[in-house]
């Protein structure tokens, strides 16, 4: 089955020489098996960030929160790009991501009482809308709807850390304003809207990979890379809420 995925289609021929060589797996990955993973990562990682949440505190919670951060970007490009599907590998990239939430968003709560379930209903509600839309073929995966997502996606990227970098060095471009105290100008609140509205586009793309993976007959050891990918996407959708409801609540 050809699918117009190129990564997909690498996959796919990777699994069709695991079937050749005799390596393969004698089951073919589900829907099912995606959304048990995600729903694992998911529980991970929420263990993880109630963990981190009451232990780190103090001097040890920058240290804990730098190296949390360091290796949930190093452990994230890996997967990505050699597109692991060792579930040990991704649970630890649950529970590193966990670690940096648990301590983040408790200091958003701190500041802002009830502010942490918030940003947890808007990332599920956000999450079940597009699926939703996806359900219902509102919004599709067309090529010119993928081009548009992945260089909007990389534009966000890019500008949240040109501005980290200049943040660094004393400066600030305006687009994010970190810490949870202090006035708010509109120009981060509208780049906190367009992120969340990137990363809930970013769903669509995700909702379409795991359909034709699952069409396109892939091992069920690629739901875990499925799973990783939608797990990102709730990630960076739960930063963003959570920022910009600290915005409004300024």
């Amino acid at each position: 089955m050809e699918s117009s995925n190129p990564v997909l289609t690498r996959l796919g021929e990777a699994a069709s020489r695991e079937r050749v060589s005799g390596y393969a797996t004698d089951r073919f990955m589900s829907l099912d098996d995606v959304v048990v993973r995600t729903v694992g990562l998911v529980l991970l990682t929420a263990a993880s960030a109630a963990v981190s949440w009451n232990l780190f505190t103090g001097p040890t919670a920058m240290l804990a929160a730098f190296g949390s951060m360091l290796a949930g970007l190093v452990l994230g490009l890996v997967i990505s790009f050699a597109r692991i599907t060792n579930p040990f590998v991704i649970g630890a990239y649950a529970v590193v991501e966990g670690v940096l939430l648990g301590m983040v968003s408790r200091a958003f709560e701190i500041r802002y009482g009830g502010i942490v379930v918030q940003a947890v209903v808007g990332t599920l509600g956000v999450f079940a809308g597009m699926a939703v839309l996806y359900k219902m073929r509102v919004l599709r995966a067309t090529p010119k709807f993928t081009r548009f997502v992945i260089g909007a996606m990389i534009g966000v990227v890019v500008l949240s850390l040109v501005n980290w970098i200049v943040a660094m060095f004393g400066g600030n471009l305006g687009l994010i304003e970190y810490g949870v105290d202090g006035k708010v100008g509109w120009l981060p609140i509208v780049f906190s809207l367009v992120c969340i509205g990137v990363g809930a586009l970013t769903f669509i793309l995700d909702f379409d990979q795991i359909e034709q993976s699952v069409r396109y007959g892939l091992p069920v050891k690629y739901s875990w890379y499925c799973a990783f990918g939608l797990l990102v996407g709730l990630i960076f959708l739960y930063w963003q809420i959570l920022r910009l409801l600290g915005y409004l609540r300024r």
